[in-house]
């Protein structure tokens, strides 16, 4: 039993598992942005945020909700999914700062578990990237620059490409 826990999980697994999360996450993302763009609109989720202390209200819907749509959809497809994952983080940091903090965990009493688990789901996909089954790494394989540091070519070979983002 103890080979079978301590066994490296297959590469494949992988990516299936880094394709799972960042499509679940980019669905709940844009259902979200969806909703503070379409359901209530942007002056009505301004308004909310101001409600909440947010600073620059305005500017922190446009923020909130471009990352939760647009960032959504990129996340699904696998598109500079370290970049988009690490604004998420600072939108769910600003979620539970400013309307979860000091309340309950459940999110049906206004906690901070939805908050806190997109945000996490975020924070890995920040430390482990899109994964081969990305556009992310079909750019990579394509051309032979990474678009985001430390991003996995499509064969999950390394081949000295150049990172886009440093350069």
């Amino acid at each position: 039993m103890r080979n079978l826990l301590s066994k490296t999980v297959s590469t494949p697994l992988q990516d299936l598992a880094l394709l799972a999360a960042r499509v679940l996450l980019g669905v709940v993302l844009i259902a979200h942005g969806w909703q503070k763009l379409d359901q209530n609109g942007l002056h009505a989720t301004a308004a909310g945020f101001d409600s909440m202390g947010i600073p620059a209200p305005l500017a922190s819907a446009y923020y909130a909700t471009f990352v939760e749509l647009v960032g959504g959809a990129m996340l699904v497809a696998g598109l500079l999914t370290r970049l988009v994952a690490v604004l998420v983080v600072g939108d769910m940091l600003g979620a539970f700062w400013f309307a979860h903090r000091g309340t309950e965990v459940f999110a049906d009493q206004g906690g901070w578990e939805l908050v806190g688990l997109i945000g996490g789901v975020a924070f890995a996909l920040v430390a482990a990237g899109a994964g081969r089954l990305s556009v992310d790494a079909g750019f990579t394989k394509a051309t032979g620059v990474a678009l985001a540091p430390g991003s996995v070519p499509a064969d999950g070979q390394a081949h000295g490409e150049k990172d886009l983002i440093s350069r």
